[in-house]
């Protein structure tokens, strides 16, 4: 069934052809076409272009978006959103005076996550993800990835990656699942950093390829948690699986770690709050995307990445929404382009850029979405009537969004 929209207002982030990445200045570039038509057949974007040369539909759908915008959707390179429970406690800790290094110290955290993930159902589990998933589409997210992390057993870890298969195979927006086994230190391993790392390579990844879990595979190179040294382990541990590095590094710490994920050809290093020089050469030149999580910075009040640092040295840059129990209890990818505008200083167009076309690099799907281009799966963002798309990020709290189509068709 074809499906044609006349009268766009602003049809955003139109390539004619397919790209990977925009980096540098080209990220305040995004192309637009004002006034347009968008053709949709069998779930893929056949034509687009202005009014004037809009064709005539004899079979199929019309549908007048007078005064309405038309982007891709977000794509979301960054979540944790199968989990169990909640981390309420420790939201109201925080507001308490206490630190994020605090409450891990006390058994909170992510080790308080792998409590609750290994003493719930995979069915209850699922229930909860699916949910949340669904939330987030109708919020615009159109491809998103899915780490494990809350395990942090061999059964624990499992449990989460079938998780993640399940909603791979009940719903059709690209998921990718990434193991993160390397997460933090369980309590047993804590002065046995050898034992976990042996349990991570030796059994949980043997099992995960076994079934074909993963996609990625990540650790959260950090102080207190993985060293540079034991994160090369990991990394060349998934290599050996096939299974191409996406890194947690630079959240509250430069240890140089990622000048590593750049010799190990990591696809993306996520977070970096933290940013230096050093780390800037690094990554200049290199096939490693950076990504910022800007609403964790916002609910856990630590610094932003410095967008406008690593664009002006010509680097790409990326947006996810680091959706958590523990740090980001939200999946909004508005608010995240939002708060990249207002906090980061991004330009609406390097915010959507970010959230788009790079988002569809950080998690290996820029042949097939981030962009209106033909060829591409037609994941599109249909928005209320607007007085231009910058609008979107302006009213940061409003849902500007009147519908979501996921491959042509209305979800």
């Amino acid at each position: 069934m074809r499906t044609l929209f006349i009268n766009i207002k602003e049809l955003v982030q139109v390539r004619n052809e397919t790209i990977e990445k925009v980096s540098g200045k080209d990220m305040s570039v995004l192309p637009i076409i004002n006034h347009a038509f968008l053709l949709i057949d069998e779930g893929v974007i056949e034509d687009f272009g202005s009014m004037e040369n809009c064709p005539k539909l004899e079979f199929g759908t019309v549908i007048d978006a007078t005064g309405k915008v038309i982007l891709p959707t977000w794509v979301d390179s960054h979540t944790h959103i199968v989990y169990a429970g909640n981390r309420i406690q420790e939201f109201v800790d925080r507001i308490n005076g206490l630190s994020y290094e605090e409450i891990a110290n006390r058994g909170g955290g992510i080790l308080n996550s792998a409590k609750k993930l290994n003493e719930t159902s995979e069915d209850i589990i699922y229930e909860a993800s699916k949910k949340r998933l669904e939330e987030i589409m109708q919020l615009g997210t159109g491809a998103i990835e899915i780490k494990s992390g809350y395990g942090l057993t061999v059964e624990g870890e499992l449990k989460m990656l079938r998780v993640i298969k399940r909603l791979k195979e009940n719903y059709t927006i690209p998921i990718k699942a990434t193991f993160l086994g390397a997460h933090a230190f369980p309590m047993e391993y804590k002065e046995n950093h050898t034992g976990y790392l042996d349990l991570i390579i030796n059994e949980m990844l043997p099992k995960i390829s076994e079934e074909n879990l993963a996609d990625y595979i990540d650790a959260f190179l950090e102080t207190g948690y993985f060293s540079v040294e034991e994160t090369i382990k990991i990394m060349e541990a998934g290599k050996k699986y096939g299974l191409p590095a996406k890194i947690h590094v630079n959240q509250f710490t430069a240890i140089n770690g990622i000048q590593a994920c750049v010799d190990y050809e990591a696809l993306s290093v996520d977070h970096l709050e933290i940013v230096t020089d050093t780390d800037i050469e690094a990554l200049q030149n290199s096939k490693t995307m950076p990504v910022a999580l800007p609403s964790c910075s916002y609910f856990i009040s630590i610094p932003y990445t410095p967008a406008r640092k690593m664009m002006a040295a010509g680097l790409p840059l990326a947006l996810a929404t680091d959706y958590n129990p523990g740090t980001t209890p939200s999946g909004n990818m508005n608010f995240v382009v939002a708060t990249a505008c207002i906090k980061m200083k991004m330009t609406p167009e390097e915010a959507i850029n970010a959230a788009t076309i790079n988002g569809a690099y950080a998690m290996g799907v820029s042949a097939t979405h981030g962009s209106i281009t033909r060829g591409k799966k037609a994941n599109l963002i249909l928005t209320k009537p607007l007085t231009s798309y910058y609008q979107l990020p302006y009213e940061f709290g409003n849902n500007l969004i009147e519908k979501v189509m996921i491959n042509g068709v209305f979800i």
